[in-house]
């Protein structure tokens, strides 16, 4: 079942996002260097963006138990860009890699709807090089590739506690 995301689901949340953040630290330890205090960094961002105008919130229950979230931000592209308004999604991921086919489709086929009715002209999905299962339902759902991100990092990022 999917619906909108509410403050109950804060915790469930962070919880998901802090396990792929562990994920993601692996696939790029620079970039996605994660901060020993990321939780509670990004509660009090979560909450706000619960409450913006702009933002699609969107969480999918199995059996009561949260095992996906999507959020996304709906923002003007730049104005060097016909694309308009724009549907962007970075805080996306789903209990386990297997889940992606259905219930990261799910919640991805929600928030398009939602943003096609909220009038945005484009879907843009963040995700990394590396996570294979989430890239793979992308495609299968017709998106493409539009940008890469490349890094060189200057220093060592320091290690999470």
């Amino acid at each position: 079942m999917i619906r909108i995301a509410n403050e109950t689901d804060l915790a469930a949340i962070l919880e998901l996002a802090d396990a792929r953040r562990r994920q993601y630290e692996i696939y790029q330890p620079a970039f996605w260097a994660k901060a020993p205090d990321s939780r509670e960094k990004q509660l009090p961002f979560l909450a706000a963006q619960l409450q913006r105008e702009n933002v699609i919130a969107l969480v999918h229950e199995t059996n009561g138990q949260i095992d996906g979230f999507l959020i996304a931000t709906l923002v003007m592209a730049p104005p060097v860009y016909t694309a308009g308004l724009t549907c962007s999604v970075d805080d996306y991921c789903v209990a386990a890699p297997e889940l992606w086919p259905t219930v990261g489709a799910a919640l991805l086929e929600a928030s398009a709807e939602a943003a096609r009715t909220r009038g945005a002209a484009q879907m843009v999905i963040v995700t990394a090089n590396r996570d294979r299962p989430k890239r793979t339902m992308l495609a299968g759902q017709g998106y493409t590739i539009a940008s890469e991100w490349w890094t060189l990092p200057f220093c060592t990022p320091p290690k999470a506690n």
